[in-house]
């Protein structure tokens, strides 16, 4: 599963939403290149989660239509809910890594 993750961030793999993921990775990556924060540190999160943030609404990207009375599961880093007959949404704190760019 990592593997084909890193696939769709390099670009190698095509997938629905690949180019927008590629393109968010990167924004990232290069909006942290200069940071003074050691990679892997709260800091460093913190500081990937505000660039990230800052795409998300620049962009138009956030979802804002989950009806939170739709939840289905729940996993170790995820809450899963139904968007419609066919289609779940999984919202991932990403707990189990040291960044967003992991």
């Amino acid at each position: 599963m990592k593997n084909e993750l890193r696939n769709v961030l390099s670009g190698k793999s095509k997938v629905r939403f690949g180019e927008i993921i590629q393109t968010i990775s990167s924004y990232v990556r290069k909006s942290t290149e200069t940071s003074t924060a050691i990679k892997g540190t709260k800091l460093f999160r913190k500081q990937e989660e505000q660039v990230l943030e800052k795409f998300i609404i620049e962009n138009n990207l956030w979802i804002n239509d989950i009806d939170f009375s739709k939840y289905v599961s729940e996993g170790a880093e995820q809450k899963v809910y139904l968007k419609d007959d066919k289609h779940v949404i999984k919202l991932n704190d990403a707990i189990y890594y040291a960044s967003w760019q992991d």
